[in-house]
């Protein structure tokens, strides 16, 4: 039987550290940090995060969060900040050994939600 993304991501506990040092690229990267370093609640945008990528990954949990439209609306990201946040996503991927075919399964999913973040 072929494993889902999210059981080859690690499932909740992969997902979880696979977020952490996503989170913790984004406040290095020159790029987005100004972004993070001024959100209201960072504790909660990564909550958010974790439960976005498991439950867009197949795991059995709810996200309970707001859509990507309505999360990104007005903030104006541009495509330069998009990639720079994808790249950091790629990075973590790697650091935590997944395989080429998660890779690319995972920037599939993103950039299927390109149009719901950039310039909205």
């Amino acid at each position: 039987m072929t494993e889902s993304l999210y059981e080859r991501l690690g499932e909740a506990e992969g997902i979880d550290r696979i977020v952490d040092d996503v989170m913790a690229a984004h406040l290095r990267n020159p790029l987005v940090k100004t972004r993070y370093e001024a959100a209201e609640d960072i504790d909660h945008a990564t909550k958010m995060a974790k439960e976005f990528f498991a439950a867009g990954s197949g795991g059995p949990d709810p996200y309970t969060g707001r859509d990507m439209l309505s999360t990104h609306k007005g903030m104006n990201i541009s495509e330069q900040e998009f990639i720079a946040v994808v790249d950091d996503i790629m990075w973590a991927l790697d650091k935590h050994g997944m395989t080429d075919e998660t890779k690319k399964d995972v920037l599939a999913i993103l950039y299927s939600l390109k149009g719901e973040i950039i310039r909205v």
